[in-house]
Formats: C-alpha cells, structure tokens, sequence
C-alpha cells in the first residue's frame, strides 16, 4: 500500500493536482444570532480562502468549514476570542483524499481484470459513459442513451431513458452530479439506474410504472466539474466555463436556473462558490436540460439529486413563501422518508428549501415547479457531516439501497396522480 500511494503522490505532482494537506474541516454549532453574524462576516472574508461546506444560515442548523492548514491558526484564534465553540471533524483532509483514490487505483485494476464494473466504487466520467453503454447493451428493449447536447468543455451529455414504448408518455426526470464534488450522487444514480434495469419485469410496482411512464437519468449533470474532481481539484463545485473580465472559472450549476435568478443565496461575484452566472440559463449544461424538458413537455416530477445532509427539499429556494402545492409535497416527501428510513433507520429532514436550509436562488427545482412540474423534489444524501464530501465508498450502495425506496415510493405516488 505504501508503494500505490508514492505512485499516487507523484501521478498528482504531474498533473499539478491540488492537494489540501493539513486542511481541516471544523464543526460549528452556532449558539446565538450574534455567533451567526459572526460566522457569516467569515463567510465574505476572502484572505483565508475558507471553503463552506454548510452555510451559516440559522442557529438550529451546524456550520462546516474547510480550513486551509495556512489559515487554521487564525480561523481557531478567531473563533476562541469570540467564544465560539467548534470541533474539528476532519484532521488532514488529504489522508481522506489519498484513501479514497488508492482505492479507486486498486478497484480499476480489479474491474479491468475482471471485466465488471463494481457499484461498491467511485468512478472516473469515461467509465461511467463506458458503462451506460453495457447497460443499454443487456437492457435493449428497455433503456437508451440519448445525447441531449454538449458541455462547455465539449464532453456529451447523456440521459438514460427507460422506456417500454409509446409516444411522448408522462415521464419522471432525475438528474445527478449537478454539483461535481458531491460524488456519492452520480454514484447512487448509477446503482438506482441498474436497479431499474434489472428488476423490470420481477418488481410489481416498477414494472406497472414503467409500463405507463417514461424515466429519464442524467447521472453526469455537470461532466466538465466531474471530470475536474478526478483531474485536478477533488473540491471543484462549479462549472468549468470562462467568466469573463475575471481569473475565476466556474458557475454554480444549482444558481443558473431562471428561477428568482440573481436572488438571494446566490452570489455576483465569479469567486464564489455560488456564483449565479451572467445570466440565467448561460451554462450550456442548465440550457441543455431546459431545453430537452420544454420540447418533451410531459414531465410529471422532476427530482435532483445532491450531498450532503439528510434532506429531502420542495421549492421553493428563491422565495420563503409557501408553494401552492406545499402540503401534498409535505406530506409525499415525510411518506418517501418513511420508506428511507426503514432499511437502515437513516433519518432525513423535510421541508422547502428556504425554511430547511436556506433561502437559495436560481434552483433546479424551483424552475421546474414553476414551468408546470408539480412533483419537484431534491435529495441531500448521506452523510450529516462526519465525511461530508468525502463519504467512503462503501457507503454508496447503502447510501442508493436507501434513496431508492423513497425514489420507487415518489414515483409510483406520481403515476397514481395524474394532472
């Protein structure tokens, strides 16, 4: 093992990868709203290049930082004279990060002997692609991979339909990977498109679903961000495109959507991990999806996928008030936790986003509830920030096994009602 990880040490040397040693990542549990104030001033400060993972946001919910080693001692000095109390959750960031990709090094050599695809790992985008092909190849008459554009960087876009036939049926959209770090994401997606796959046929409830309704799977909203991860910056959130008149790179894919955009939650400055965009739907990768969703026109729910936190969010972001359909969105997603929860007894929250996070525009969900998509939902995975973005591997079909008994539930409660 120690001889794979001086290879691995040197493989990143060449490619310039960024590398977070000694960066922690600290636990807030902010006691009061002067605390918050506090944290939030934190939040705008830009000379100790702080990454949030967790916004400060509100007194009930925690606060987590990753702190660069050069920054650790005057991030502690300021919390400790404030008296704000923290714990440090993560030691050496790039211990975790090492870890993850030596495994992911000793499981590819295993798949290549093998010739299998292990849902147990990580994956780089050319093998996911490489695999959605294998699934089409067993499942014809079921599933195709469809081209909906491509991305700034030029890499396709693909959705996975699954389909038993007819012409434009309603259909249920579900997107992964819009966030790029937030890797058991495209990885639960995977697992939950090969469970679809395979149990067509044999499970009641799936099998009369798909013979009415269509689904359609992005697992790679973002494939330039992925493709960055595994490249360069395992910590990449954003976009890969040029923002001009700045040495910034990036969109938050999840503030581009014409959706209360340039609102609050969202950023102008194209720094930010949250920056919006110079307009709504200038990514290529949102104007892709809106694009496909608008000329299809039957979508019935539209669910994305994100990590981490344990929630399960309805719109809406860019605005607190209540959507007009917020108590049977309530009542579905406790009922799709319900189900979550009975196989591990993982416990998710439920709520809209504004009042279970935090107030966040130019959202995915946002747009599609507010272009006619009634059934609009997002996931926040595992975990609640033990690992956070660095959730183990052998979390992952756990993690899927879960989410799938909320999405089968979520699904065959939109078959049964139709508008």
């Amino acid at each position: 093992m120690r001889g794979l990880w001086l290879l691995l040490v040197l493989v990143a040397a060449a490619n310039a990868e960024r590398l977070f040693i000694g960066d922690q990542v600290i636990r807030v549990n902010v006691q009061s709203e002067e605390q918050l104030q506090l944290l939030q001033a934190l939040e705008n400060q830009q000379e100790w290049e702080l990454d949030f993972w967790l916004h400060p946001v509100s007194t009930e919910l925690p606060v987590d930082i990753r702190v660069p080693r050069s920054s650790v001692s005057s991030v502690m000095e300021y919390l400790t004279a404030h008296g704000i109390p923290y714990s440090v959750i993560i030691n050496n960031l790039q211990e975790l990060l090492d870890e993850e990709k030596a495994e992911m090094v000793e499981n590819q050599m295993k798949e290549r002997s093998s010739r299998t695809f292990k849902f147990t790992a990580y994956h780089p985008l050319e093998a996911i692609y490489s695999w959605m092909d294998t699934l089409v190849a067993e499942h014809p008459k079921l599933v195709t991979k469809q081209e909906i554009g491509r991305s700034y960087e030029d890499r396709p876009m693909y959705v996975l339909k699954f389909s038993t036939g007819g012409n434009n049926r309603p259909a249920i959209w579900m997107d992964t990977g819009i966030h790029s770090r937030e890797w058991v994401s495209p990885a639960t997606g995977v697992w939950t498109a090969n469970e679809i796959a395979i149990n067509y046929g044999t499970d009641a409830s799936l099998t009369s679903l798909l013979d009415t309704m269509d689904i359609y799977m992005l697992l790679l909203a973002n494939p330039d961000g992925y493709a960055y991860t595994h490249s360069n910056d395992r910590m990449w959130r954003k976009t890969r495109s040029k923002n001009s008149g700045s040495v910034c790179r990036g969109v938050d894919p999840n503030r581009n959507w014409d959706a209360g955009f340039g609102g609050p939650g969202a950023s102008r400055n194209p720094c930010s991990e949250s920056y919006h965009g110079p307009s709504a739907h200038s990514e290529i990768e949102v104007k892709n999806v809106v694009d496909l969703i608008q000329s299809h026109g039957n979508f019935k729910a539209f669910i994305s996928v994100h990590a981490y936190s344990q929630l399960l969010m309805y719109p809406y972001g860019y605005t607190c008030k209540n959507a007009l359909h917020q108590a049977e969105l309530d009542s579905l997603g406790r009922a799709a936790v319900h189900e979550l929860k009975s196989l591990y007894g993982t416990s998710y929250k439920v709520g809209s986003i504004c009042n279970i996070i935090y107030q966040a525009s130019g959202g995915s969900i946002d747009w599609s509830y507010d272009n006619g998509i009634k059934y609009s939902l997002a996931f926040e995975l595992r975990d609640t920030g033990r690992f956070g973005f660095v959730l183990p591997a052998n979390q992952i079909v756990p993690t899927a096994s879960e989410t799938w008994l909320a999405l089968k539930h979520i699904m065959v409660y939109v078959r049964d009602h139709p508008y």
